[in-house]
């Protein structure tokens, strides 16, 4: 949460607000409003975002949840502080597309690592939060909307270029934090076909901390009785045990496949 928070903030005042790239969200509605009024965009990013979690906890209570606090505020605070420590009166370069890709990159991989805490950046996911408790929409497809228009409002801010930037900016990244947090989130699915099913039992419930299902089988083949282990680990643990595999029984018949999402003990709760 902390390095997703540190990215955004880091992606906002550097790349976004000196181009004028409103992808949406609170620091697209400062960038805006820091445009056409005496207070900076990091005023507006803080006083916001303040605002928006007052009414969250009217509205949605204590399921606004602590974590999206302390995103808010940290993510806040970084841009107030970035505009005391290091002013900036124009863009890094001269190369607009370049910055872009940058404001994308950064961006995307933040908001999927806050995401993946299963905590979120607050500003205009409490509008979609909230536009969910009352309406038949889903929370991405609220909080879509919401950004869309915050987009929009850059063809008027900042001219067709700065416009065009922007909502690009915001579907390139909707995109990209689909594919981080999909990578964040996979699995590895072991098949494995061995004649030492106790050994690799053992490690997988004793160094991996996961369980397994074994199934005897028969070679179609040989006619030869398998055990046959069926597990999931987190993609950290897989060469781990893909290696003890290999040790205890070089003969062993291993398929691996890669898992969007596991639902149960020990990864995600339904």
């Amino acid at each position: 949460m902390t390095v997703g928070s540190v990215l955004m903030a880091l992606s906002l005042y550097f790349f976004k607000e000196p181009n004028g790239f409103v992808t949406g969200g609170v620091g697209g509605l400062g960038i805006i409003l820091g445009q056409f009024t005496t207070a900076s965009m990091g005023v507006w990013v803080t006083g916001l975002n303040i605002i928006l979690l007052i009414v969250g906890f009217i509205v949605l209570g204590k399921s606004l949840g602590i974590k999206t606090v302390y995103c808010t505020l940290l993510y806040s605070g970084l841009v107030d502080l970035l505009e005391v420590l290091v002013p900036l009166d124009k863009p890094l370069t001269d190369q607009p597309v370049l910055e872009l890709c940058w404001a994308i990159l950064i961006t995307g991989i933040g908001q999927a690592m806050i995401f993946h805490a299963d905590a979120s950046s607050g500003g205009t996911d409490v509008l979609a939060l909230i536009l969910k408790k009352y309406t038949s929409t889903n929370v991405g497809r609220a909080l879509l909307y919401v950004d869309i228009v915050i987009s929009a409002a850059a063809f008027f801010a900042f001219g067709i270029k700065s416009g065009l930037f922007s909502v690009l900016g915001l579907f390139c990244m909707t995109f990209l934090i689909d594919s981080v947090l999909d990578m964040l989130s996979s699995c590895k699915y072991f098949v494995i076909v061995t004649d030492k099913p106790e050994e690799i039992s053992a490690y997988i419930l004793n160094k991996l901390d996961h369980s397994a299902t074994l199934i005897k089988g028969e070679g179609v083949y040989s006619h030869a009785e398998k055990a046959v282990l069926h597990t999931v680990c987190k993609r950290s643990e897989a060469k781990h045990l893909q290696r003890f595999i290999k040790s205890v029984d070089p003969q062993a018949f291993t398929i691996i496949t890669t898992s969007s999402e596991i639902i149960g003990a020990g990864f995600k709760e339904n």
